[in-house]
């Protein structure tokens, strides 16, 4: 257990700290970068940093529910999952730079909230933890949908960043209902979109 604790804090430094680095090429690196005014800027690379908060969080839920899984395929699914969401990391990041953004300064928090919430839903056994998953990233994908009506549409760029996010938060949602993911109850459901948008809101600013 101290292993695991030790390893979980560098997991957290390394994330919530370091710059995230991507094995896959950054989706629309070899697209122009469009003409955009300093509102559109400021604009997209808030979406961003948004989106940014969202891989943070999703890093954090994901040792959380593997840390308290004992089911050695889940655990394998959830850092595979892990893995993608780093790329996501870097690709936002990246972005935000490119934009003249910056980062969430509340990042800690949001770690440390949304780790907290994995551990708890992995405490209700597997099938509540998978269903946790997929439904985390289902409105994930719905959060990602509505940033491409949002951000500028000549900004292809960012557009192509946000378009393989969804494509890859699909296939996680997909993986954990194969795995076994039960259907939450629709409170919770509704719990997790209230957090959600309080967080997007605040993010979008801070």
């Amino acid at each position: 257990m101290l292993d695991q604790l030790i390893i979980g804090f560098d997991k957290a430094l390394r994330t919530v700290f370091a710059n995230a680095h991507t094995v896959r090429p950054t989706p629309g690196e070899q697209l122009p970068e469009a003409e955009l005014s300093d509102e559109e800027k400021r604009h997209a690379a808030a979406l961003m940093r948004v989106n940014h908060c969202g891989e943070i969080c999703a890093q954090a839920l994901y040792q959380g529910q593997a840390l308290m899984s004992k089911d050695e395929g889940i655990k394998r699914a959830l850092e595979s999952a892990a893995h993608e969401e780093t790329e996501h990391l870097a690709w936002t990041e990246r972005r935000i730079a490119e934009l003249g953004g910056r980062k969430s300064l509340l990042n800690p928090v949001w770690y440390t909230g949304s780790l907290a919430i994995g551990m708890l839903a992995a405490r209700f056994g597997d099938g509540v933890n998978l269903g946790f998953l997929a439904e985390t990233e289902r409105q994930v994908e719905s959060h990602l949908k509505s940033h491409l009506d949002r951000l500028p549409p000549q900004d292809q760029r960012s557009r192509e960043i946000v378009e393989q996010m969804k494509t890859d938060e699909v296939a996680h949602a997909e993986t954990a209902v194969r795995l076994g993911a039960v259907e939450l109850p629709m409170p919770v459901k509704s719990a997790m979109r209230a957090t959600s948008k309080v967080m997007t809101g605040i993010a979008y600013w801070v």
